[in-house]
């Protein structure tokens, strides 16, 4: 029979709610105070446009496809930016 050992461990607590603000406070803090965030939404829109401007009808084809499928967002649909 083994022996039970459960009173030589050493319990362990973490406040969650405390480490995810503390996290959240080092995330901004790196960032910096001249973070805009509109301003990287629309960087992101733009490269979104670029990422799939100049295809060709192939590649157009193909992209509506994935679209249609739910692969890709839409123009709208599922980017942060037009949140």
């Amino acid at each position: 029979m083994k022996q039970d050992r459960t009173a030589d461990l050493i319990p362990f607590t973490i406040d969650l709610p405390f480490e995810e603000a503390r996290r959240r406070a080092a995330v901004l803090a790196a960032l910096g105070p001249d973070w805009d965030p509109r301003a990287a939404l629309r960087g992101e829109d733009g490269a979104y446009a670029l990422l799939y401007s100049g295809l060709d009808v192939e590649q157009q084809r193909l992209y509506d496809r994935l679209v249609a499928a739910g692969i890709l967002p839409g123009e709208d649909q599922g980017r942060a930016a037009a949140r």
